[in-house]
């Protein structure tokens, strides 16, 4: 290789390192959430404890690359360990059978986020509105980046069907779930 083309090689890795990077998601401050309507007047909200994902981030246009994570069904909370186990059967996850969501980032335009959503082994296409918060340095050196992303999915359109009828009217569960999906990550050394 010639000098001119190693120091061309080392000038697109050195600035693709000053603005841009593969950053891993800090479980401890990022949250995977959502929420539903409870008997059409309230809402169920709840998380995922256990994820993974991994995000790249361009600093200088503040923009986000790519994105891929996955969701331990399992993990799911909403605070009330009887509806926790009923969401892991098969008439609404089926854990056993299907023990991860995942998320697959295919561009980003206009403040949102195109990608393939993964549920009961069904993918369908997804738009979400996409923030991105910049990057800092932390106290111990590390670089970081942060980004929300929130939408809306029909549970449905994954084959998760169950619901009740009221006698009032309207049914127990909403089909409408709200996404919200709080990431920080930390740049990949």
């Amino acid at each position: 290789m010639t000098k001119l083309a190693k120091l061309g090689l080392a000038s697109i890795l050195t600035a693709s390192a000053l603005f841009g990077g593969t950053y891993n998601v800090d479980k401890s401050h990022s949250n995977v959430g959502f929420k539903v309507k409870h008997m059409m007047i309230s809402n169920v909200t709840g998380n995922f404890s256990n994820f993974n994902g991994t995000f790249e981030y361009d600093e200088k246009t503040n923009s986000l690359k790519s994105l891929n994570g996955s969701v331990e069904v399992a993990s799911i909370d909403t605070a009330n360990k009887k509806r926790d186990k009923h969401l892991k059967e098969s008439d609404f996850f089926a854990v056993d059978k299907y023990p991860k969501i995942t998320f697959t980032l295919d561009k980003v335009e206009n403040n949102k986020a195109y990608g393939k959503l993964t549920m009961r082994g069904v993918t369908k296409d997804v738009v979400l509105d996409i923030e991105t918060n910049g990057t800092i340095k932390d106290p111990w050196g590390n670089t970081r980046a942060a980004l929300v992303l929130e939408g809306k999915i029909n549970r449905m359109d994954y084959g998760i069907k169950y619901n009740t009828i009221l006698e009032a009217g309207g049914v127990a569960v909403g089909e409408e779930v709200k996404l919200i999906v709080e990431l920080e990550g930390i740049l990949a050394k």
